[in-house]
């Protein structure tokens, strides 16, 4: 158990891969609290761990399934966009915990439209989900975060700011700063003994990219992986 006693935050946890990020923590021992802004999909995520097939636990080198403990897993909606949002966050983790190991920043908005479509709404939305998110979440817990000492920040950003992927100009762009961000933000916190990171995933196998991609997009991208088969 890596990550028992540490207290986790990860934002966009109902997604697919924020899901497969808060599995993995509470797996490790940690405590989760599981941020979305969807009520139906985050309380879903809170049924599913709830199974006896919540999340994998490794035993000698073998998964065991196990349902989440009561007291591991804080269910939040909050909205990474609003600045009062992410402030009452703050409250709730700072009433309940009182301090925060990791932060995961990894919620996200990535529609597809041609660059010519984009509305300035739109582009906005876009923006303060994917780069104004991660500034007003981390400036909300980085008080909570300095509590524990051995503080770590994780950014999700995205592969698709190295290809320049068309038709999300908006989204490529705010990952791009997120990039920036990270990298600022890593000096800038270094004196308190938190580490800042930033991780690029491609596109990745969820309902949201399979809803959004055609299959043989997603077939090419996935012949360019190093993967081997399960």
């Amino acid at each position: 158990m890596r990550f028992s006693n540490k207290f986790v935050i990860i934002t966009g946890a109902a997604g697919g891969i924020g899901s497969a990020i808060t599995r993995r923590f509470l797996s490790e021992g940690a405590k989760v609290c599981a941020v979305d802004n969807r009520t139906e999909a985050l309380n879903q995520l809170v049924l599913d761990l709830d199974s006896p097939f919540g999340f994998a636990v490794a035993y000698g080198g073998r998964p065991s399934y196990s349902a989440v403990s009561p007291d591991a897993l804080l269910a939040i909606k909050a909205d990474v966009s609003s600045e009062s949002s992410c402030k009452n966050l703050s409250a709730q983790v700072q009433q309940t915990w009182g301090a925060v190991d990791i932060l995961v920043n990894n919620a996200g908005k990535f529609p597809v439209t041609p660059f010519e479509e984009i509305s300035y709404a739109e582009w906005r939305e876009v923006c303060a989900i994917n780069l104004d998110g991660p500034f007003l979440v981390t400036l909300a817990i980085l008080p909570l975060i300095k509590v524990s000492k051995t503080g770590r920040i994780i950014n999700i950003s995205s592969g698709s700011i190295f290809a320049g992927t068309p038709d999300q100009c908006h989204y490529v762009t705010a990952k791009a700063g997120v990039i920036g961000f990270t990298r600022s933000l890593a000096n800038a916190l270094g004196q308190h003994n938190i580490t800042v990171n930033a991780i690029t995933p491609g596109i990745t196998d969820t309902p949201p990219i399979i809803a959004l991609f055609p299959a043989a997009v997603l077939d090419k991208q996935a012949e360019a992986r190093a993967i081997e088969p399960i």
